[in-house]
């Protein structure tokens, strides 16, 4: 679930208890170029006001229109199409080539939707299930690899922080790290065993978990949708943890340091802990993608869009040859920014 998704089920639950008619809209399926994926998630209010999206703007107007003038007024869901024609996705704005079916509620099970809404502060992964002939809803733990799944019939959409980042170190760049994490729907925890660090750490929602980095690792049994990010630069703390990082599925492991300071690590994580060639090839260090980052905010941002890159699956030219590029610094070691 987005964060986008978790202002909609805010919207629902406020906007209901001050009496307003709500209904809530699901992208069920896509073709071609649609601007919002599957499982993307809408509030249409009775005068107008929306929350979420289910085009980026495309569509929201067509279906206020149609809230107020009483097409959402029944007790049954219904299912509209956009963007069949290349006359209608020209009318709406949508990308060329791009249809969207919706799933329409007009009167959503609001206790269900609370439901939704305690498990995914829990940090529980959900599943909701709808069958569009009758209405019926229901809600039961999900799969972490499940997606929306849309037959014309029922409709599965899935809740939760379904990826998880572990940040070692609870530094500033740490704290930039987690605040983005969380806004892309991460659930994310910090270790750090220095007390000092420690001490200063106020994020709730990235809670410090005790013990030394690489038992932490290991005891969080990292899995394909887990992101493990070593930024104490410190190689007594950073170096068994990647260790069992890069031995484990997560799918992104990354390590803050200079061109130089990587060396140095690869070349211990080979010598000292045998890893090989395929292993250290998984580690993404300097950590973060080349945009020049300068400062701890910046790095934050570099990290997080090499996490997308390859969550996506989006190959990237070699590590090297773009911090040749994008670095005026090739080689040096006076700062521990990404680029360098």
């Amino acid at each position: 679930m987005d964060s986008t998704d978790r202002q909609v089920l805010a919207a629902l639950t406020r906007w209901s208890s001050s009496g307003h008619r709500v209904a809530l809209i699901t992208v069920a399926r896509t073709w071609g170029s649609a601007p919002r994926p599957a499982g993307a998630w809408m509030a249409l209010r009775d005068d107008g006001v929306v929350a979420g999206s289910v085009s980026g703007g495309c569509i929201e107007d067509d279906l206020i229109s149609r809230m107020r003038a009483g097409e959402f007024a029944g007790d049954r869901p219904l299912t509209l199409v956009y963007g069949v024609s290349r006359a209608q996705a020209a009318r709406f704005g949508l990308p060329c080539g791009g249809t969207l079916e919706l799933v329409i509620e007009p009167r959503p099970d609001l206790s269900l939707l609370a439901q939704i809404e305690q498990s995914v502060a829990a940090g529980r992964l959900v599943a909701r299930t709808l069958e569009v002939a009758s209405g019926r809803c229901s809600v039961d733990e999900a799969i972490p690899d499940e997606d929306t799944r849309w037959d014309g019939k029922l409709l599965r959409t899935v809740h939760g922080p379904a990826r998880r980042l572990l940040i070692i170190g609870a530094g500033e760049i740490s704290r930039h790290l987690a605040e983005i994490a969380q806004a892309l729907d991460y659930s994310v925890s910090v270790c750090d065993p220095r007390q000092e660090y420690r001490d200063q750490w106020d994020l709730p929602r990235a809670p410090l978990v005790e013990g030394m980095p690489d038992d932490v690792v290991v005891a969080m049994q990292p899995d394909p949708h887990t992101a493990i990010v070593a930024l104490t630069h410190d190689p007594k703390l950073d170096d068994l943890a990647l260790l069992e990082a890069l031995n484990s599925p997560a799918f992104y492991v990354g390590a803050l340091g200079s061109r130089r300071n990587d060396a140095a690590r690869r070349e211990r994580l080979r010598q000292h802990f045998d890893l090989d060639a395929a292993a250290l090839g998984r580690l993404h260090g300097p950590v973060g993608l080349p945009i020049g980052s300068r400062t701890a905010a910046e790095i934050a941002v570099s990290i997080i869009a090499e996490m997308v890159a390859v969550r996506h699956g989006i190959v990237l030219r070699s590590s090297a040859d773009q911090r040749a590029e994008a670095s005026p610094m090739a080689g040096g070691d006076a700062m521990l920014y990404p680029g360098e």
